[in-house]
């Protein structure tokens, strides 16, 4: 019984047990997945005869064919909630900052809110931990006092229900990272990127060719990760038609007052009353140096009604979709 379904299952009234767990908290693209999966009770036992195991440990065939098998099973169910990497970075990186952990206790909460919400009796719930154990089981229980938790350290090596709910979820990370759509448009994009995690050579090869010296990197990349500052040294000004994203000022990030990634939101964008240049660079009045987006490697930005988020805040689309916010002044 997938996630999609919004009818209890029968066995929905008997106490119920449940494991999470999550897949692609490391990696420098692509989704944050949590899954879970749940049964009856009494149901437990033959959980252990399924052959569910730690993801990490199972190949890729071998999780598909779980995964499959799961999924027709009556007697089980399961959900997901995949977090956008750009709903990651802006968190991240937010004024008010929201870090991983509390993103991924948000996750699991959401899960367990969601499962009693089809009206399943849920008993038991057996989490693998983020952060300290202890600590998140006070919180889990705080916030669902009628269940118990059980939160451990590679919980999904321990807990056959919990190796279910990593299948869940690593299945459904490499299937979103197999079919993401990159939305940019600009040359010479490809799909070559490797596992995503930071230390994959591929992965490093593919952040260095898809860098933009102006909007850093496509949308499937979390621009809050450290393994990005790097390559967020150099910083222009840049005129887009009519509105104009300015780059932030160098001693900014000199006094440490930020990090080279925190450019992303600081994207500033002022209405221009007249018409760009056609010119590829120029200067302003105060000498800065300007490009037009289409110098830069960015292809098809045009002045178009339709290339303009109509929000009342004058934002582009590129803006909008990654929740950007406006910033006047700069510490």
């Amino acid at each position: 019984m997938g996630s999609s379904s919004g009818s209890p299952p029968s066995w929905a009234s008997e106490p119920c047990i449940m494991g999470i767990d999550e897949a692609g908290r490391g990696p420098v693209l692509g989704p944050m997945v949590y899954g879970c999966l749940y049964c009856a009770l009494s149901y437990q036992h033959k959980l252990s005869s399924l052959n569910f195991a730690d993801s990490k440990t199972l190949k890729e065939d071998k999780r598909e064919e779980l995964f499959e098998n799961l999924k027709t099973d009556d007697s089980i169910g399961w959900a997901t909630d995949i977090i956008d990497p750009r709903e990651l970075s802006a968190k991240m990186l937010n004024k008010v900052k929201v870090n991983l952990n509390e993103i991924s206790h948000d996750s699991a909460m959401g899960l367990v809110s969601r499962v009693l919400g089809l009206g399943v009796l849920l008993t038991e719930v057996y989490v693998d931990t983020v952060g300290d154990a202890e600590k998140y089981r006070i919180k889990l229980s705080g916030k669902f006092p009628g269940i118990k938790f059980v939160v451990a350290k590679k919980a999904d090596s321990l807990y056959p229900v919990v190796s279910g709910a990593s299948i869940v979820a690593k299945v459904t990370r490499d299937g979103a990272l197999r079919d993401w759509v990159l939305e940019e448009v600009a040359e010479s994009m490809n799909r070559n990127f490797g596992s995503g995690y930071p230390g994959d050579p591929a992965t490093k090869a593919w952040l260095d060719h898809h860098k933009h010296m102006v909007f850093g990197f496509p949308s499937l990349v979390r621009f809050s990760w450290a393994t990005c500052n790097p390559y967020f040294k150099d910083i222009v000004e840049v005129i887009c038609d009519r509105y104009c994203v300015l780059g932030v000022p160098k001693q900014a990030t000199n006094r440490g007052h930020a990090s080279p990634s925190d450019i992303a939101t600081w994207a500033h964008m002022t209405l221009q009353e007249s018409d760009a240049t056609d010119d590829e660079g120029c200067s302003t009045g105060n000498g800065k140096r300007q490009l037009k987006l289409g110098s830069v490697g960015f292809t098809g930005v045009k002045r178009k009604t339709e290339d303009i988020e109509s929000s009342g805040k004058g934002r582009c689309k590129f803006f909008h979709s990654r929740k950007l916010e406006q910033v006047i002044h700069f510490s």
